[in-house]
């Protein structure tokens, strides 16, 4: 059966299924125009946070970026009724491949037959998760960074992606004040992860071989690019259990060693795990 793209979008609701630190981030933005936005989570206190979240920062991401001030958020821990006549969903959980080739089989069986499945995911390609979906031709990845502050959203193909959905992402989403940039072939680490791996790697490898502090790359990094952005003020925000992850990841893609692991893992056994948990590489987020 041929995919139909979604119709009345403008009156449908949007799901986003993790209500962790990104997943409220990307509930805030698509709740810009006024859309009904739904947050699901395993732990309804998790989705009730990201909900509470929302309702903090919307005043302010509105004044800046644009909106409604009208705001229509549910929390939800059952995924049926989370799903039910979305035309969006993005999914935006740990990047762990079998949590999300489980997530995405239940997201096809249980979306609405039009809905556009679209994963958060900064490691994985859609491709790698699609083996218990039916219709493919829906998903994709939509990588958010860290909005509202950083609003770009790399839009990949899972290599079986309708184009139309591209086309319709790329119109709509700049309606939300996001940036989308189309990855035009499958990439590890779409653009600017690929970038950006390259210099997070070196820096983590600067610090665990004793060359530097933290505080000595990124004030080198600062005044050489003019960066207010630098690498260990980066590993904070996004969070140094995910850092590890993603670093994980790369490596075995590439078949070497980890070496900044013992340093990662080290901090992560303390607790340090970046802004959200009040200490990472720096302990001035208090």
């Amino acid at each position: 059966m041929t995919y139909a793209l979604p119709v009345d979008i403008a009156d449908r609701p949007i799901t986003v299924v993790g209500g962790g630190t990104m997943g409220r981030r990307i509930a805030l933005m698509l709740s810009l125009q006024g859309a009904e936005v739904r947050v699901y989570d395993t732990s309804i206190t998790v989705a009730r946070a990201a909900l509470e979240y929302v309702a903090t920062q919307r005043h302010r991401a509105v004044e800046e970026l644009g909106g409604t001030p009208a705001v229509r958020l549910a929390a939800k821990d059952n995924l049926v009724d989370a799903l039910r006549d979305s035309w969006l969903v993005v999914e935006s959980v740990p990047d762990k491949l079998g949590l999300k080739q489980a997530i995405f089989a239940d997201l096809d069986q249980l979306a609405d037959p039009d809905a556009v499945l679209a994963s958060n995911s900064s490691a994985f390609a859609s491709s790698e998760f699609i083996g218990g979906v039916e219709h493919p031709e829906r998903v994709l990845n939509m990588h958010f960074y860290m909005p509202p502050d950083m609003r770009s959203v790399e839009l990949m193909s899972s290599g079986h992606t309708d184009p139309r959905i591209m086309e319709l992402l790329m119109a709509e989403l700049p309606k939300y004040a996001l940036k989308p940039h189309l990855v035009r072939q499958q990439s590890a680490g779409f653009i600017f992860n690929r970038i950006w791996a390259a210099i997070k790697r070196e820096s983590l490898l600067v610090v665990a071989e004793g060359v530097a502090e933290p505080r000595d790359v990124d004030a080198l990094f600062a005044d050489l690019f003019r960066s207010e952005v630098t690498p260990f003020r980066f590993m904070d925000e996004v969070g140094l259990d995910v850092v590890l992850e993603i670093e994980n990841h790369y490596c075995e893609l590439a078949g070497v060693e980890n070496k900044s692991a013992p340093m990662l893992e080290d901090y992560i056994s303390r607790g340090w795990l970046g802004v959200k948990s009040g200490r990472g590489f720096y302990n001035d987020y208090a």
